[in-house]
């Protein structure tokens, strides 16, 4: 009996002092003039429901809330909005406070010059830089030979295989071909100690900072400091040897001709975005892209046609060339509504540079904005029939400069790499639909929050087309 009471009078004070740490992280952030919501914890806030409910925690949040409410995710208090006009406002506005602000996990492990972390002059440098490397004319003559030559090697040989786990199969493909855009010289040895390391930097960036031993935070820096002691290491074989390269890599090195020198750390920090920005959505969008096309034949036959059309033209080994991207129209409105559909990108953050306001509320310095885009995917004001997979709503060119177009992002902000992620996928699904066609082994589960993935892989058997 003593026992028991003891047990109970325990358990009442974890209650008392529970309640307690709630309301007092709650009045710590009930500033006058905020958007209503909950603060969770203190230090974890709601980061734990956040990332386990996903777009349903979003959702119960605007039925009691609205359109815009606070909450702490991520490790720092934040507005989330849900509004889709003002999103677009907050998107194309960093001049007037509203910059980039990732979480603090996403900027330790990518670095302080990545170009999501900073702003003004550093991120027009950094902005510049990238966009030297992926604009068209480089495309065209310098990434899109490699993307092809990588994808006729990667995809031959699938029909072999009792099964392909595509989520694997993409992880690896879209990795590889960055790497190799990056720095084509590397030997297999060392490519596999990058993809070791990035693998586990990826899992750091969407943690809670907090660096204990075993945490995805911990291992996220260590796998970013290995990365760094790699390409150091290779900077320095490539100034001794004196020869020239036409990677990426070699672009960012060159002292000659070049609008946007870097320091060593940018150059690094650059290398990373170009691994990172583009991994998950090619990937993901890939991976996607199969699933869709596997559930709606006629989407399939109609974009098989137009691959076919373009082979058709062509000696049996002749790469596509820029022309041919282009030319892939259905190709194009399928990608854009696999993003939709699939929502690869749930929002983007940005940081209040001093105190500001929203809609009617005022929102302090330092705080984080998520303009969450997910909803806006599957308005119905917006889109007929959201839930359905429909590409053809996209050969409407006009459809890519409506105002809520926001798949890759908008304002100073909107994605460099855009042209050259569709390029990546379309390449993947031209050699894939031409050489194959498939089924799915398994009905294996897709989760969709924090990210797109098939826990248990997504299984097809693929046999020659």
């Amino acid at each position: 009996m003593g026992i028991m009471m003891m047990m109970f009078g325990l358990l009442l004070i974890i209650v008392c002092i529970g309640s307690t740490l709630l309301r007092w992280n709650q009045m710590r952030y009930s500033k006058k003039g905020l958007p209503p919501g909950t603060m969770g914890w203190p230090i974890f806030g709601e980061t734990t429901e956040f990332l386990k409910q996903g777009p349903d925690f979003m959702k119960n949040q605007r039925l009691r809330y609205g359109s815009l409410f606070k909450s702490h995710i991520l490790g720092c208090p934040t507005i989330v909005s849900m509004d889709a006009e003002l999103n677009r406002y907050i998107l194309m506005n960093e001049s007037k406070g509203l910059v980039a602000g990732y979480p603090q996990s996403m900027l330790d492990i990518l670095g302080t010059s990545n170009i999501a972390a900073v702003h003004g002059p550093s991120h027009r440098l950094m902005r510049g830089s990238l966009l030297s490397l992926v604009n068209p004319a480089m495309i065209q003559e310098h990434l899109l030979p490699k993307i092809d030559a990588f994808m006729r090697s990667y995809l031959s040989g699938w029909d072999e295989f009792e099964t392909v786990d595509i989520q694997e199969k993409t992880k690896h493909m879209t990795f590889l071909s960055s790497l190799l855009q990056i720095a084509e010289t590397l030997k297999k040895t060392e490519v596999e100690e990058y993809k070791t390391e990035f693998f586990k930097l990826v899992e750091g960036t969407l943690s809670v900072p907090i660096d204990l031993p075993g945490t995805q935070y911990r291992c996220g820096i260590q796998a970013r400091n290995n990365i760094d002691r790699l390409l150091t290491k290779l900077m320095q074989e490539r100034r001794e040897s004196g020869e020239t390269y036409t990677d990426m890599l070699g672009y960012l090195m060159k002292k000659e001709d070049n609008r946007y020198l870097l320091t060593d750390k940018e150059i690094r920090d650059q290398v990373l975005t170009i691994l990172y920005s583009g991994y998950e959505t090619v990937s993901v969008t890939s991976m996607m892209a199969l699933k869709y096309l596997h559930d709606h034949p006629k989407a399939l036959e109609e974009l098989r046609r137009e691959h076919l059309t373009i082979r058709d033209r062509k000696r049996p080994d002749e790469p596509l060339n820029f022309d041919d991207i282009k030319s892939m129209k259905f190709t194009r409105a399928v990608i854009f509504e696999t993003s939709r559909l699939a929502t690869v990108v749930n929002g983007v953050l940005r940081k209040t540079t001093h105190d500001l306001e929203l809609n009617g509320h005022l929102i302090p310095k330092g705080w984080r904005i998520y303009v969450y885009t997910r909803e806006i995917n599957y308005d119905t004001s917006l889109y007929e029939d959201p839930m359905i997979f429909n590409p053809w709503r996209w050969m409407e060119k006009k459809k890519e400069s409506m105002s809520y177009f926001l798949l890759f992002g908008g304002g100073a902000r909107h994605c460099p790499g855009k042209e050259l992620g569709i390029s990546e996928v379309s390449s993947f699904i031209h050699y894939f639909v031409t050489r194959y066609k498939w089924e799915e082994k398994g009905g294996e589960k897709l989760v969709v929050f924090p990210r797109v993935s098939a826990p248990k892989g997504y299984h097809l058997r693929v046999s020659p087309y």
